[in-house]
């Protein structure tokens, strides 16, 4: 959080974010056929899990704390973030979730837009803390949110049903304010 201002635990969330190559802004309705076409794509369903009918266009149309934001490259959208924050006072954090589709994946967008979410967070909505929890097997998604400052801090066994069924663990991660990088 920036010294000059107190933190804005209920600051306007929809907003548009810029990183170097990375667009990110409020997805909507019109982005819903891109976005479920690529969480369709088996690198991407693979750590997300298969999609249910109409579940994109439910959760953007939800009433609660999350906001999902495209992210374009060039114009084009090339996937989606999402975050989320747990009110309880005593509790008081944000989570984030992130899918690039298959052809952007690996070159470094995917820390671009975690960085980019990050630093708002903590910059503008003042939260100390950020969670990820992605699939222990998923080693570059791991590896991307290693060089935000995330830090693994505990694995939650058995927590995720795969897309083939089966229970797999996830790595709970988490970044303090002050270790962003």
């Amino acid at each position: 959080m920036r010294p000059d201002r107190r933190p804005d635990y209920d600051a306007p969330v929809v907003t548009t974010l810029k990183g170097p190559r990375v667009l990110l802004r409020p997805a909507g309705e019109e982005d819903i056929p891109t976005l479920e076409a690529i969480r369709r794509e088996p690198s991407v369903e693979r750590w997300w899990g298969v999609l249910e009918d109409c579940e994109l266009a439910s959760d953007l149309a939800a009433d609660d704390d999350v906001e999902i934001l495209a992210i374009e490259v060039g114009g084009e959208v090339v996937g989606a973030v999402q975050w989320y924050q747990e009110r309880e006072p005593a509790f008081r954090h944000a989570g984030l979730d992130i899918f690039l589709t298959t052809l952007m994946q690996g070159r470094g967008l995917g820390t671009e837009t975690v960085r980019t979410l990050a630093r708002h967070l903590i910059d503008e909505h003042g939260f100390h803390r950020l969670v990820i929890d992605p699939s222990a097997a998923n080693a570059p998604a791991i590896r991307a949110y290693g060089k935000v400052g995330f830090q693994p801090v505990g694995r939650l066994r058995s927590s995720w049903r795969g897309p083939d069924g089966s229970w797999e663990d996830q790595l709970l991660m988490d970044l303090l304010a002050a270790e962003l990088r």
